[in-house]
């Protein structure tokens, strides 16, 4: 129950509500407990002697009207309490996405996707039952307790404590009982994430569950999964429904002893009928708030149970932290140096890059090569800070990247990565992402709208930067020499693409996310094996165009073939976490060393798979 502390600072923008809510709730049961006491005097009335017809209509319509209100008020408490707790989960929930969003790659790469997903719907979910009904209830199970149990003692005492001995055990069995759903729950939420996993890596990856012909592998997979998970909550039932008849049993002895001993107080005379009646409606009322409180500590110890879960999340600080007092880059150039650096990734022992020491000034392109498995990827992602170094230094501009903002080193950067990635909308929005946030920050016309310019293609010559983000996309996927393929989509730039961008090819997909990168008009272009799925035709063009594109900007290319290096103004060639060669495409083919053997077997592979099968058939 304690982990439900730190969802307290969110009552407090709703402060007013609840302190509302929690007074409907007293009223509500202050019209609750006047009901039988209004019976009581109807009854007992009816034995006077000078009874008339408009006495006890006098006592009907106050029934009638107590009702009435009593319904009116737990309509507002219900009302303003739920829908609180709706509001809460709202901002539980924003406040645990901008959280994963503050998270850094080795988090992701250690947490499965379906468990996070699985606390922010299904985890929320029961936080907010237990910060609107579980409060609501309790209060008014706590008031409607006290106010039942005052006119009980005021009727008669000794009936009442006769009533309540049957209701002493209940405390210890309630404990009992919370502890149990307590765990079982916390286990449900754990089978519930790992059937949330499966569900989106199948719907993620189901080209190749269906290429492997896999679908009743996986199907069985999932049975067996949800089979648990029905086990579990099977398990969570049976307790549950355990509960509740053991507190119908307790509350029915109580009934049995005020029927008894009642009925005998009103032979005896000392409690008038209208009482008696009176009294075995207060029990009543005693009774639901005893049934409650078990569907309540259900509440509070599931919504306890996933508040864990979450401040587990919550307690989770990024590796990759802002600086407290970042340095600002006032005209920011693109200058990249690294010195000494070296890297492995956490949890891990293997240095995955060592002793690297280079420097790229603005404006020059950096091509990085090597096998596979030597560090090519893992070095430009140490320049946005994916990951902060093991030792040595990044710096952007002779400033340490640990030094700057992170957001304002990322907004200096695109990056087009390996694995491309395009979300689910349309495709404009998706090459514009992230666009609103560059526009106008610089006092020169950007490098796409000067391409534009050059190219006959810009509606006129701006003077400042282009404004419009449109116009930016447009000429992007020009450059990208994705316009023509965006025009023969059916809504063209209106195609909301699907999921991970799944209807189109991956040289499009390649191309898009280059598009994307290419809008924001980088000071830092890093290009990660970005045109792999591209044909040789395409590259070449999709290169000279970011040959003017990005002059005085400084790139970083990785990639497998010649012609996308052999112009880079340095390359680096890596193999084992080490820089083993360096300098221009001329310089290391003379050093005839690593480079060289790499573009030989290039060179071999582009011959094989250019030579048809039946010439090589012939060949002696």
């Amino acid at each position: 129950m304690n982990e439900l502390r730190t969802i307290l600072p969110y009552f407090r923008p709703y402060r007013a509500g609840v302190i509302a809510g929690l007074a409907l709730v007293i009223v509500t049961n202050l019209f609750s407990v006047a009901t039988p006491y209004l019976i009581k005097l109807s009854i007992d009335g009816l034995g006077d002697p000078d009874v008339t017809m408009g006495r006890i209509s006098t006592y009907a319509l106050l029934i009638v009207a107590a009702a009435l209100l009593g319904g009116a008020a737990k309509y507002g408490m219900r009302e303003l309490l739920n829908g609180l707790s709706r509001r809460i989960e709202c901002d539980l929930r924003n406040d645990f996405f901008t959280h994963l969003l503050r998270l850094d790659a080795s988090f992701y790469g250690g947490t499965r996707t379906g468990d996070l997903m699985a606390r922010a719907t299904n985890d929320t979910q029961a936080v907010r039952m237990a910060t609107g009904p579980a409060i609501m209830y309790s209060v008014n199970t706590l008031v409607s307790f006290l106010l039942a149990l005052g006119f009980m003692v005021w009727i008669s005492p000794r009936l009442t404590l006769y009533a309540l001995i049957p209701m002493v055990v209940l405390p210890p069995v309630v404990f009992a009982f919370a502890r149990v759903i307590h765990e079982r729950f916390e286990k449900i939420q754990e089978q519930f994430a790992t059937l949330s996993t499966m569900v989106q890596e199948n719907l993620t990856g189901i080209r190749i569950v269906r290429a492997y012909v896999q679908e009743e592998s996986q199907a069985h997979q999932f049975d067996g999964l949800n089979r648990e998970y029905m086990d579990r909550n099977m398990g969570l039932v049976k307790v549950a429904g355990l509960f509740h008849p053991i507190l119908a049993l307790f509350s029915g002895t109580a009934m049995v002893i005020v029927l008894w001993l009642g009925g005998l107080e009103v032979i005896a005379g000392q409690i008038t009928l209208g009482e008696f009646v009176a009294f075995g409606i207060y029990v009543a009322m005693l009774i639901w708030p005893l049934i409650a409180l078990g569907w309540v500590v259900n509440l509070f110890q599931r919504g306890a149970a996933s508040m864990g879960r979450l401040n587990k999340i919550f307690q989770t600080e990024p590796a990759v932290r802002p600086p407290e007092n970042p340095v600002r880059l006032a005209e920011p150039r693109g200058a990249v140096e690294f010195r000494n650096v070296s890297f492995r990734y956490p949890g891990t022992e293997r240095l995955v890059l060592e002793d690297v020491s280079f420097s790229a000034d603005p404006g020059q392109t950096v091509a990085v090569v090597g096998p596979t498995g030597s560090g090519k990827t893992t070095l430009v992602t140490l320049i946005p800070r994916i990951y902060d170094v093991t030792g040595g230094h990044v710096l952007v501009d002779g400033v340490d990247v640990r030094d700057l903002d992170p957001g304002e080193l990322r907004s200096l950067i695109g990056m087009v990565p390996q694995d491309p990635f395009l979300f689910s909308t349309t495709i404009e929005e998706n090459i514009g992402l992230g666009l609103d946030a560059n526009i106008g920050l610089g006092t020169e016309p950007s490098a796409v709208a000067n391409w534009a310019q050059n190219e006959g293609r810009a509606h006129s010559a701006p003077e400042g930067p282009i404004e419009d983000p449109d116009e930016v996309v447009v000429e992007a996927a020009r450059i990208a020499q994705l316009y023509e393929s965006i025009q023969e989509f059916p809504r063209g730039w209106g195609t909301v693409l699907g999921e991970r961008g799944v209807n189109l090819s991956g040289g499009q997909k390649q191309r898009a996310t280059l598009a994307r990168a290419v809008a924001r008009d980088p000071r830092i272009l890093i290009l990660d094996d970005a045109l792999s799925s591209v044909d040789t035709h395409t590259e070449a063009r999709i290169l000279d165009d970011l040959v003017r594109v990005m002059a005085g900007r400084t790139s970083f290319i990785i990639s497998h073939r010649v012609s996308a290096v052999m112009n880079a103004d340095l390359i680096l060639v890596l193999d084992g976490g080490r820089i083993v060669e360096r300098g221009r495409h001329p310089d290391l083919m003379a050093l005839g060393g690593t480079y060289a053997r790499l573009l030989r077997r290039q060179l071999l592979e582009q011959d094989i798979e250019s030579t048809p099968v039946g010439a090589a058939e012939r060949v002696p």
